[in-house]
């Protein structure tokens, strides 16, 4: 067959993912019964015999009902299975944002998280936010970063199964954060990434005193995916990226699939996939990983 629709349903949503995968099959005139690739999580194969079918099946699966909590995307047998992932570090990899937490014990939240919201939202160049941020954080005691690290910090699910089945199925797995490489260092090893970039803190005298130069943003996450992409041998078409802010967009856009995870309203309008309702493991969906492929478990 030669295109897919995956349709990923929140926990609980079976009896909807039935539903829309019927009338899916119906409207298109697919052969095959829906393959289950979890209790929640269905894989529905058909032809497409021109550009009008495929517009047609394309606007069954727009006229999904918003409210319904089923994540889908349509593509290409071929080649959906890919060779590298790159993944976004703060509410994406994590739960939460790394400087969030530490403005929090800083005793300086809300403002920080008030610039973090507006550069995600892309209201802001991620350069200027994040030295504007570190500015306000200036003297907090490198000390309290691993208390942090410690204990507000958990990965987000389905992080660990996502890279430790894609690297078990031979596939390379980079963390690309505009976060700091103290935070990324710990969580490419806790979830099992093999290579972690980030930006790195100035600390003179035990303190956080500002942010070295060059800051990895969005044009330096496109650059770290395609470096990494080279090393690899393999095109960006091969490559899975996922993100949820506006310094994503770039790598999301350039790679063969980008997904928008729980994504800002810019990111999840622009990328060409988005989870909503699932958790991480619905990247492997999206690739074909059935539940019984998974290398771990969370």
């Amino acid at each position: 067959m030669s295109h897919v629709l995956t349709l990923i349903g929140a926990p609980g949503a079976r009896d909807i993912v039935e539903a829309i995968a019927e009338d899916f099959r119906s409207s298109v005139g697919a052969s095959h019964e829906p393959f289950w690739l979890s209790p929640e999580a269905c894989d529905i194969t058909f032809r497409a015999a021109n550009e009008d079918a495929m517009a047609a099946a394309r606007a069954v699966v727009d006229a999904i009902p918003p409210g319904a909590p089923v994540d889908k995307l349509i593509q290409p047998v071929e080649g959906r299975r890919k060779r590298m992932l790159v993944a976004d570090m703060d509410s994406t990899i994590i739960q939460q944002e790394c400087l969030d937490e530490v403005a929090g014990l800083a005793g300086i939240g809300p403002k920080i998280a008030a610039i973090t919201d507006r550069a995600m939202r892309g209201e802001l160049p991620f350069e200027d936010a994040l030295r504007e941020r570190i500015a306000l954080l200036a003297g907090f005691p490198e000390a309290k970063l691993q208390e942090v690290l410690d204990l507000q910090i958990a990965l987000t699910p389905g992080a660990r199964q996502l890279a430790e089945t894609m690297r078990a199925h031979g596939a390379r797995t980079v963390l690309v954060s505009g976060g700091f490489t103290f935070f990324t260092r710990c969580i490419a090893e806790r979830a099992g990434f093999d290579v972690d970039y980030g930006n790195r803190f100035i600390i003179e005298n035990g303190m956080v005193t500002g942010v070295a130069d060059p800051i990895l943003g969005q044009n330096a996450k496109l650059e770290a995916m395609s470096r990494e992409a080279v090393h690899a041998g393999i095109g960006l078409k091969e490559v899975i990226a996922v993100g949820d802010g506006a310094n994503d967009l770039a790598m999301l856009k350039a790679a063969g699939l980008g997904v928008a995870y729980h994504a800002k309203p810019i990111v999840a309008a622009e990328a060409k996939a988005r989870i909503d309702h699932g958790d991480l493991t619905a990247l492997l969906f999206l690739q074909g990983y059935r539940v019984e492929d998974f290398a771990s478990q969370d």
